[in-house]
This record gives structure tokens, sequence and C-alpha cells, in this order.
């Protein structure tokens, strides 16, 4: 049930008062109200107004609108106050479900390995190791521990798997024609969008508007649109007001400007609280030894290692996705993730919940490593570099590793890839699927990795400055399409999978 505007309005308001109410920006502004109290320009009688002009013209009310921007952004809008709590997570039952038992799956991986490698999940490391982890934390790179016994939790292709066999159990009986037309791999129906709405949605990539990466190339003389744009995306750093930034980079950013303009829309300063809190993770990798570190390990060797752009960052990936292993602060985001995260038992206190810990907070495998390595070009300093990933897994990148029906969901993109195709090439869609080369089958590993790993970092970069600057990760649906569309013609010629791959 929808909310009448004005109450949905006030409960949004109230939530988002509730959240600042904890944090360091509160006691910032009580601390700014105070001292000005001091300042010859603040009279008693027109107390109220006075502070507030004052906090207005030193900045600090911009600081307070760009933290309830963050919030709106993340936080899905409240639903109707009776609505069951889960609800706010994922509305549809049959998604609950199979994320429930998709989770049950990593988690039995998990087990079973600590099982079959007899080691536990977690254990305190010895004083001297503790030692050495500490004097090579900046050259971790040079180790070379034997992993070849542990396994990937689970490959692109296993989560594909669980993905293509959903169905919506209300649908079984009925006979939908427009639904049963679909000829893809994902079977469930829910509503994306078509190319009418895209095209209003993604407005500012129309062919009419300048594009950084593009317009700024050698047939357009670039001092039209480049130093024009560069010029403005300085106005916009220097107004420091997240939601202009946000708009600015759906032409793409500078890339000179680009470290700032991201942290203004994520809203990230690197406060000393916030450099503080990530020197407490990192104590707590050095005192503690997850079995996670080592698939961590594992794939930052596999991935990075053999990467010629990021194996310079080495160093880097481990210290930022061992800190986000043991990040508790990330739990904040199965308010509003279809995911749970995964409980673990001290040792013989199987379901007693005073014993339980969330182990891992965040369940890893290679996409991680891929969405922090680029993220290296733009941030030299690990605390800021830690900050801006965090915030863009729990805005983004985890909805391409759960299994929900929100629009940036990854079941959700699947499917708005294969209708743009089916309904836009219709004959090469139908070409695809004769000779078992199921379009999804090649794309669905380009989206699940937010398509790093696959193009050359700035073209990557160009592609997240749209994430950001629309909230939303269905662009990576339709640049999927849109490299089927550039190809069609070869793939018209091609009779497998592997000759299409």
């Amino acid at each position: 049930a929808m909310l009448d505007p004005d109450s949905g309005l006030s409960l949004t308001i109230a939530r988002i008062v509730q959240r600042l109410k904890g944090s360091s920006l509160h006691s910032q502004l009580e601390r700014q109200a105070r001292v000005s109290l001091h300042k010859p320009e603040i009279k008693l009688e027109s107390l109220k107004e006075d502070i507030k002009d004052f906090l207005k013209t030193s900045g600090w009310e911009k600081k307070l609108q760009n933290a309830v921007y963050s919030e709106l952004n993340v936080f899905p809008s409240p639903c109707h106050p009776a609505a069951p709590p889960e609800h706010m997570k994922e509305p549809l039952a049959y998604m609950r479900k199979a994320q429930g038992s998709w989770e049950k799956r990593i988690l039995k991986s998990l087990n079973s390995m600590c099982t079959e490698l007899s080691i536990p999940l977690a254990q305190k490391r010895p004083v001297s190791e503790q030692k050495e982890l500490l004097n090579k934390w900046n050259e971790m790179g040079t180790d070379e521990p034997d992993l070849s016994l542990f396994r990937p939790v689970y490959a692109p292709k296993d989560f594909l798997e669980v993905l293509m066999n959903l169905r919506n159990p209300n649908y079984e009986n009925g006979e939908q024609p427009s639904f049963r037309s679909h000829l893809g791999l994902i079977q469930v129906p829910l509503k994306v969008k078509d190319i009418p709405e895209l095209k209003e949605d993604f407005s500012e990539l129309g062919l009419n508007i300048g594009q950084l990466g593009i317009d700024d190339s050698a047939q357009v003389p670039p001092e039209f649109f480049e130093n024009e744009h560069v010029r403005v995306g300085q106005k916009v750093l220097a107004e420091q007001d997240s939601a202009a930034a946000q708009q600015y980079v759906r032409q793409g950013c500078p890339t000179a400007l680009r470290a700032d303009l991201w942290a203004l829309i994520l809203n990230i300063s690197n406060q000393p609280e916030d450099i503080l809190y990530y020197e407490q993770l990192k104590s707590n990798v050095i005192q503690h030894d997850l079995l996670v570190d080592s698939l961590i390990y594992k794939d930052v060797k596999l991935t990075a290692s053999n990467d010629d752009y990021y194996f310079v960052f080495e160093d880097y990936l481990y210290q930022v996705l061992l800190c986000f292993s043991r990040d508790t602060s990330v739990l904040e985001h199965f308010t509003y993730s279809s995911a749970t995260p995964p409980k673990s038992y001290i040792r013989g206190k199987l379901g007693m919940e005073e014993y339980a810990v969330f182990y891992p907070p965040n369940v890893n495998y290679n996409s991680f490593i891929l969405s922090v390595a680029p993220l290296c070009f733009l941030y030299h300093e690990p605390s800021k570099l830690y900050q801006i990933f965090r915030e863009m897994y729990v805005r983004f990148f985890f909805r391409l590793h759960s299994i929900s029906s929100h629009p940036s969901g990854i079941v959700s993109l699947c499917l708005l890839f294969e209708t743009l195709l089916q309904t836009h090439l219709p004959q090469l869609f139908y070409h695809l699927r004769e000779i078992g080369a199921q379009p999804l089958r090649i794309s669905f590993k380009w989206m699940v990795r937010a398509f790093s790993g696959y193009l050359a970092t700035d073209q990557l970069l160009l592609l997240w400055d749209r994430i950001l600057g629309y909230n939303s990760l269905e662009i990576l649906a339709v640049l999927a399409a849109a490299v089927f569309a550039f190809r069609a013609v070869n793939l018209m010629e091609v009779t497998s999978l592997a000759a299409a791959e």
C-alpha cells in the first residue's frame, strides 16, 4: 500500500533526523553553534535566526544538505507502517526465499572448506605473526603462501544457474502470453524499462548532448566541449553540493576532477574519525586471522597479479579487502538489501544467539577485487580509498551479488538486457539462442563485475561516472546490449558459443 505523499514525507524526514542524530556531523554542528555564540554579530534577541545565518554562510548548511541527500540516495523510501520489516528488504517472498537458500549454499561451501582443511573460521594470530604482518603491511604482495587447497566460494556461472531457475510460483499455471514470449534465460516477470523509458531516464546521454570520453576526441575541436565542461566541474566542486555533482557527472568526469567529484557525491570527507576507524579495522586484521583472508589472498593473486593495469596496486587491494571483511558497519546495508548477513557460532555453542558472530560480514569472490582495483587509480590514501569502496559497495555493488527484485539488482539487469536485445534485435537474439549461445551466458560476467576487468580503466571510470550520476546500475544492462548491437553483423555469422565469445 502506498502512503499518501505527506505522511510518506514525514516518515522519511523522521528517519533521516534519527539517522543523522548519531552521526559526527550532528556533534560538529552543535559545536559550531556553540562557538558562534561568542561572535559579535550574533544577537540575543534574534539568536535562532543569527545562528542559522552563521551556519549558512560558514558552509555547514551545505554539509547538512549533502548528508540528507546521501541518505535519500541510499535508503529506500519508507513502506507503509503496517508492512512487515522484511518488505523493506525485498517485497517478493519467492525472491527472499531464493536469496536465503543461495546464502545457505555459500555458507555451506565455506564451512565445508573449514572442515576439509581443518582450519577454524577465525582465530587470534600469535604475537610473533602479528608483528610480522604489521611490518609488511605495505608489501603483502611479496608473500607466497600455498593456497592450492582453497577454492573460490562460487563462480559467476554458478550464480547465473541459480538466477535461471528462479520462478514466481503464482505464474506457474497461469497462461500469460505476454510473459511467455520472453525467450531468454531469466523466467521471472519483473517490470523492466523499455527503450522510450530508458531514453527519458537517461536523457543526458542523448546524442545531442556532449559526452566526455567521446566529444573531446580528435574530430571535434576539444576546446568546444572539454574546456567548458572542466570549467563547470570546477564550479561544482567549489560549491560543494552533492546533488549538483551527481547531475554533472552524467556527462562524464574530467580525469583531474574525478576523485574529488566522486567523494562529493558519496559524501566522503575523510575526517579524523574516519581515519581512526580505518586504523581500528587494520588492527583487527593484524590481531585475528580469518579463513576469508586466504580466499582474498588467492583471489588477488589470481586476478590482480595477472592484470597489466592492476598488479601495481596489489598491496592496496589486500589492505582494503582485509579491512572490509571485518567491517561491521557494512552490516547496516542489510536493512535495505535482500541479503541477510551470514552468522557463525563460536565452537560448541551452535544456535545460542549470544555466541553468534557475523562471519564474514561480506562474502567475497573476485568481483570484489575488480571493484576495488579501478578506485586505486583515483585514491592513493588507504583510508580514503577504503571509504570510497565501502560506500560504492553499500550503494551499488552488493546488488550485483544478491537475488532481489530491485531495478538495479542483478536479476532485473539480466532481464533488462535480454528484453532490450530481444525487442531491438530479434533476429540476432533468435540466432544466438538457436546455436546454444544465449546472449546472457556471455554478458552475465560483464554485468556482475560492473565491466571491471573487461574495459580499459579510463573507459571503466567513464561508465562508473554514469552509475554514480544516475544512482542506478541499469546502465550496465544497456551497455551490455549495446555491445551486442555493435557486433551484430559478425555475431550473425557465428555458429557456436565459443565463437560468439
